[in-house]
């Protein structure tokens, strides 16, 4: 028996979209392209080593970015500055886009870029983790769940220190 992965995954919170995908094939790109721009995709970040060429998408106008970490680990500091970054920058400059984000299964390392802006918004991390597991079950390792309970926001995505800038 295969595990069937799950189906890409909407999370929206305040005006933040994000898409979470596994990682698609070659083959499969067109229909994985359309999918990304059905839901208003402008950045696609990839968390895994290349398995698929990006012209395809960039071609589109959806930003192709890789920032490959360890599997079942949490992201590294300069990868979490450089997702706050393009977060910031993409929900206040285009409000109403999505961000989407993979790694292999969609499980791990995407998920947990996602919680981490989420917490950063003011989520707490129990309540971030279970929007994202109620709808891509099995997300988010013991792991990476514990760099969550310990993450502390910094402001990072507040504009003019007072809030989140993408409200």
């Amino acid at each position: 028996m295969v595990a069937r992965l799950p189906e890409p995954t909407l999370i929206t919170h305040k005006n933040m979209k994000f898409y979470i995908t596994n990682c698609p094939k070659e083959d499969g790109l067109d229909s994985y392209i359309q999918d990304l721009k059905r839901v208003g995709v402008r950045d696609l970040v990839r968390v895994c080593p290349s398995a698929y060429s990006k012209e395809p998408i960039q071609a589109q106008g959806i930003n192709v970015i890789d920032w490959p970490f360890d599997d079942g680990y949490p992201p590294p500091e300069k990868i979490v500055d450089q997702w706050f970054d393009l977060l910031k920058n993409r929900f206040k400059n285009d409000p109403g886009s999505c961000v989407a984000v993979h790694c292999v299964a969609g499980l791990g390392r995407a998920p947990v870029l996602v919680a981490v802006a989420l917490i950063e918004c003011g989520m707490k991390y129990e309540s971030a983790v279970e929007m994202i597991r109620a709808q891509r079950r099995g997300a988010i390792n013991a792991n990476q769940l514990e760099f969550l309970k310990k993450y502390r926001p910094k402001g990072r995505l507040k504009a003019n220190g007072k809030q989140c800038c993408i409200m």
